[in-house]
């Protein structure tokens, strides 16, 4: 029991440091004031931003943070096995 709670517990810092990548590679949702002028044209081009770089890393984060919160919460429930 004790190998595969070394194992998800290295697989879920790899998982933070994917999450981390993730978040911190997406851009912002709004430039300042330029952000707030050009609005309207948002509305026009988010018909494809189902397909965009920025809508990708969106759903990889919610996975990915899905993912984490579940391996956080059966790691805390597995029994601690002290030799």
């Amino acid at each position: 029991m004790a190998t595969v709670k070394l194992i998800l517990t290295i697989i879920q810092v790899l998982g933070a440091v994917f999450l981390t990548f993730v978040v911190l590679a997406q851009s912002g949702k709004s430039a300042g004031l330029s952000g707030a002028i050009a609005g309207g044209a948002d509305t026009f081009l988010s018909k494809n931003k189902a397909k965009s770089w920025d809508a990708k890393l969106a759903r990889w984060t919610k996975w990915v943070a899905i993912g984490f919160m579940i391996l956080t919460m059966v790691l805390t429930l597995m029994p601690d096995t002290a030799a």
